[in-house]
Parts: structure tokens; C-alpha cells; sequence
């Protein structure tokens, strides 16, 4: 089993801010107008720090940090700010002379500079961006800035799926590694960075100084049987272990400190963090690794168990996201996938929309059986060869409704389906009955089609603001389905603005801030800001992520 210790001295280039457009402006706008400030908070790594700084480019402003070092030193983190031997008191003085103030990591700020902050949220006058990371320990007077409702508070979720794809275009990587990551790192950004940075030949998870130090609270574990039961779980993955064939005390204070995750209706047992199984195989010994794995387990059964629920998940119209582990560890660990277990997956993630992990899925199976007939027709469905009534069965008849020939499928689509609503609704040009079914494809799991749903109903809408809204939401949802193309898509288009707004919102697209597009054209950064939210009141949403559809779809793939 390779393990791998990466090399701290070749740093990678940062990458570009992607992906908080909204988040930037909630923070710029944070201190404009005469307000105080922010709180953003967030678990380690989901780019608070970078989120911040972002906001604060060009600004005149102070940074100070919280160290672990330095918690036990009072002003510790405003050393390089203030005087020796300060009073509280002369310390706010000082500090109120500041335009705006950056704390980071303010979760480890000694108390002193943690009251000190707290103190200049009280008087007012100097603006703050502090920045704490959520599940830590906080220092009661950093936690009061927003339980006393001082400043507002921003929780950073995760970046979407979809822009850390985008993040990772350039790393060569396929999609199913994208997603696998994706959900290791769980919004982590430096974890991704990390991993991304190994060299692809270190085995399937690189343990590099970021994985060991989230490794470290299993590691260090030390109590009878807990170490044992981890290296246990780690190795039963993909599937669970029954609770009764394990040691229950050790399971019990595993479970209370948040290790492992115990279904009670299964009655089993497996580690809380996706990084935790393969990060504790990877640093296990060969002969320890032999002995836990000596009895190879028989993953046909599980496999054919997923294979099914996906199969009664497409039968029943519902392709929203099943749990299938069996299979995604197959790929992982760079085992054969079956042919039609890998049809199946592609086939359900192209219903989803998901054309690039249809396609990926579709190689898994013909790296196993290169010729296999149902792996072959779903690339081909992917990349427009053929169409969905070629072999899809209902799928066929509602072919016609996607390409805006509703008369061929009424009454014979499954009745009361959202699919029968939506050819119904478009045969009698009905906006609002198109936004409806577009809900519900997308409830059931449907991106693509409720993307076309929507985009039909831009045609149909005599409101011009419900025409705006449908748009965006069609272009939102086009954004989720990975770069696809279909006629129905084609149309749309950004709206009645201005050439100004048309120029400005272009380069929105192309990830440039408002700041940036100000300098680019000799605005103002309000003037932009202003031609901006034009814009978006005319697209019927201020959703700056569904810009670059929007503008344009890239690397598009028929479906």
C-alpha cells in the first residue's frame, strides 16, 4: 500500500476566487453606508480567509490573527498594533483611529484581543471583517459580536459542486475523481488543494501533511478497542458493519466524540468522515492491512442491491440522488467496474443531467467489457449520436416535449407524472403550468429537463417578469448539468439590456469582480455595481453564478 509525504517547498499558484460572487457583495456591503461590519464563520478551509480578503482589495485596512501559540499572551494578536504594556482602555482609543479592522482566525485569539474586538464592535467607529472558524471553541467575547447581534454574521456554506468542478478544469482530472473528492473534502478547500497537488501515481489517496492532520484525532485515539474498531471500519468500506460484531464501549465513545455514524434502523456502523476510510487504510502497515482484509468480503450482492435501486428509481421517474457506495468505491480504489452496473450509473446520471459523469461512467464499464452494447449507447446519447427514443422506451415520447412538439406525446405519457404535465402545459402555452411541472422534474431529480421546462416557459410567459424569473432559473439549472446543450437551451438569451449592462455583465461572467470590471472600463466600482443589479432585476434574480450561462454555455455536450 503506497503512502506518499508531499513536498512542502513546491507551493502551487493560488486559485482564482470562484464562486462567492454573492457572499463578496454581503461583505463589501458590510461596512458601506455606515454599518459595522461582519462576522463570517465556517468550518476550517470553506475560504472565509479568502473571502475576506477578496472584499477588503484596495481598501486601506489592519490585519491582525489568532494564533494556538499565542492564546496565553494578552494583546498577543495586536502586538504589531499597539504599545507595550497597554491599558484596555488606551488600546480602544488607538484602535478607533483604524478605518477597518481584519481579525482572523478569531476563534484563537487570546481573551485580552478577543474583549478588545468586542470593545470596538461597542463604539462604533471602527469598521470589522473578523473571520472564526465555527465548530472551535470561541472566545466568549468573539461568540458575542453575533449572539448580541453587534455585527451580522455570514455562515459560508461549502462551494457548490459545481464551481469546485470549475476550480479543477485544469487539473486534467475526470469527473468521477472531481466528484470523489468533492465529497471527501466536504467544502475543505486546502484539503482539495492538497490532494490535487500529489502526484497521481501515490495510490488513491495521497497522505499528504494536510490528510495526517485530520487523520490526527483517529490516530491519536487510545482508549481500549478504539483504535482497533476505527482500523476495522476503515477496511469493511463500502459497506457497513453490524453493531453486534464490534466492541460496544469503544463504539459508544467513538460516537460521542462525532468518529463514527451509527444507523440505528440498519443497526450498523461506519466512519463519520469520507476522508477517514481511506486516509487509516493508507497509513496501515502491509501485514496489519493483510490481516484485516485476509477474508475477501463479496461486493456482488451490495452492487446488485444498488443496481436495482437505481433501476426502480428511473422506472418510478425519480432520479434523485441514491446512496451507492459499493460502486463509487470500485472506482476509487481503481477496481473493475461491471458493465451494467457502470450502464445503469451512467444512464441514471444522465437523466440527472450529469452528462459528464455519464460519460465517465459509461468508460468505467468498457474498461471491464469493451464492448459492451449498453456502455457504448449511453456515450453515444451523451455526444447527440443518437436520440433518447432510439432506447430510452418512455423516454422516447418525451423526447417530443424536449423538442418542443408536444402533440405527439399527450395522453401517452404516464399519467399524473410531471412529464405528462409538462407536455400538457407547453401543447396549451401555459407559462405558469410549465413553471409547475419544471418544479417538480426538478423535485424528482431532473435538472436538464426542468432547465428546458423553464426555458419553455420564457417563450410562453405574456409577464414579462415571470418570463425573467423563468429564465434564470433555466440558466441555474443548466449550470448544474455540466456545460449540456439542447435545442431547447439554445434559446436562451439575457434579456433586454442595455449594451452597458450587456458589456458589464459579460465580464461578470468571465469572473471578473466589479472592482476589476471598473478599472477594465473606467467606471466607478458603484456605477457597476448599479449597472449590475439593472441586470439582475431583469433576468428576475441576482444570482451572479448563472452568469456564464447566462452569457454563454462552454464546453457544451449535447444530451
Amino acid at each position: 500500500m503506497t503512502t506518499y509525504e508531499q513536498d512542502a517547498t513546491t507551493p502551487l499558484p493560488p486559485w482564482p476566487f470562484t464562486g462567492r460572487d454573492d457572499e463578496l457583495e454581503r461583505v463589501r456591503g458590510a461596512w458601506a453606508a455606515g454599518r459595522q461590519g461582519i462576522v463570517v464563520t465556517g468550518p476550517a478551509g470553506h475560504g472565509k480567509t479568502r473571502l475576506i480578503t477578496e472584499a477588503v482589495r484596495g481598501t486601506d485596512h489592519a490585519l491582525v490573527t489568532g494564533t494556538p501559540e499565542a492564546r496565553e499572551l494578552p494583546f498577543a494578536a495586536f502586538a504589531h498594533l499597539l504599545p507595550d504594556a497597554v491599558s484596555p482602555q488606551r488600546a480602544v482609543r488607538i484602535l478607533s483611529g483604524l478605518r477597518l479592522l481584519v481579525v482572523d482566525d478569531a476563534h484563537l485569539l487570546d481573551e485580552a484581543s478577543a474583549a478588545l474586538v468586542h470593545q470596538l464592535a461597542v463604539h462604533g467607529r471602527t469598521r470589522l471583517a473578523v473571520a472564526a472558524v465555527d465548530a472551535a471553541p470561541v472566545p466568549g467575547a468573539v461568540a458575542r459580536l453575533w449572539t448580541g447581534e453587534l455585527l451580522p454574521r455570514l455562515a459560508l456554506p461549502p462551494l457548490p459542486y459545481e464551481d469546485v468542478a470549475q476550480l479543477l478544469a485544469t487539473a486534467g482530472l475526470d469527473p468521477l475523481t472531481v466528484r470523489r473528492l468533492y465529497g471527501v473534502c466536504r467544502g475543505d478547500l486546502r484539503l482539495l488543494r492538497d490532494l490535487v497537488a500529489a502526484p497521481p501515481a501515490c495510490g488513491p489517496l495521497p497522505v499528504t501533511p494536510a490528510v495526517r492532520e485530520r487523520l490526527a484525532p483517529l490516530l491519536g485515539r487510545s482508549g481500549p478497542g478504539e483504535r482497533e474498531t476505527l482500523e476495522r471500519l476503515a477496511f469493511a468500506e463500502p459497506l457497513a458493519l453490524p453493531l453486534d460484531d464490534l466492541d460496544l464501549d469503544a463504539l459508544e465513545r467513538l460516537e460521542t466524540d462525532g468518529l463514527i455514524h451509527v444507523d440505528e434502523r440498519a443497526a450498523a456502523v461506519t466512519l463519520a468522515h469520507p476522508l477517514h476510510g481511506p486516509a487509516l487504510r493508507a497509513v496501515t502497515g502491509r501485514l496489519r492491512a493483510r490481516r484485516l482484509t485476509r477474508a475477501p468480503r463479496d461486493l456482488g450482492p451490495a452492487l446488485e442491491a444498488e443496481r436495482r435501486a437505481l433501476v426502480r428509481g428511473i422506472e418510478r421517474l425519480d432520479v434523485r440522488e441514491v446512496p451507492a457506495p459499493v460502486g463509487e468505491w470500485l472506482v476509487a480504489e481503481d477496481m473493475p467496474v461491471p458493465a451494467g452496473y457502470a450502464a445503469v450509473r451512467a444512464r441514471f446520471a444522465r437523466l440527472r443531467g450529469e452528462v459528464r459523469d455519464a460519460a465517465a461512467w459509461a468508460r468505467e464499464g468498457m474498461r471491464e467489457t469493451p464492448g459492451d452494447t449498453a456502455c457504448q449507447a449511453e456515450l453515444r446519447l451523451v455526444g447527440g449520436e443518437v436520440r433518447f427514443d432510439d432506447v430510452d422506451g418512455v423516454f422516447a415520447l418525451y423526447e417530443a416535449v424536449r423538442s418542443g412538439e408536444p402533440e405527439r406525446a399527450v395522453g401517452r405519457l404516464p399519467q399524473g407524472s410531471a412529464f405528462a404535465r409538462h407536455a400538457d402545459a407547453l401543447r396549451r402555452g401555459d407559462g405558469g403550468g410549465l413553471d409547475r411541472a419544471a418544479e417538480e422534474l426538478e423535485e424528482r431529480g431532473f435538472l436538464l429537463f426542468a432547465a428546458e421546462a423553464y426555458a419553455q416557459a420564457v417563450r410562453v410567459h405574456r409577464d414579462p417578469r415571470a418570463a425573467r424569473l423563468s429564465r434564470t432559473r433555466a440558466v441555474a439549472l443548466a449550470r448544474r448539468c455540466q456545460g449540456v446543450r439542447t435545442p431547447a437551451l439554445d434559446g436562451l438569451v439575457l434579456g433586454e439590456l442595455t449594451a452597458r449592462q450587456r458589456q458589464i455583465v459579460t465580464l461578470a461572467a468571465a469572473g471578473l469582480s466589479n472592482r476589476e470590471i471598473a478599472e477594465r472600463l473606467t467606471l466607478s466600482v458603484r456605477t457597476v455595481g448599479n449597472h449590475l443589479y439593472s441586470a439582475y432585476t431583469r433576468l428576475g434574480s441576482a444570482d451572479r453564478a448563472a452568469l456564464p450561462a447566462v452569457v454563454e454555455l462552454p464546453e457544451c455536450v449535447s444530451a
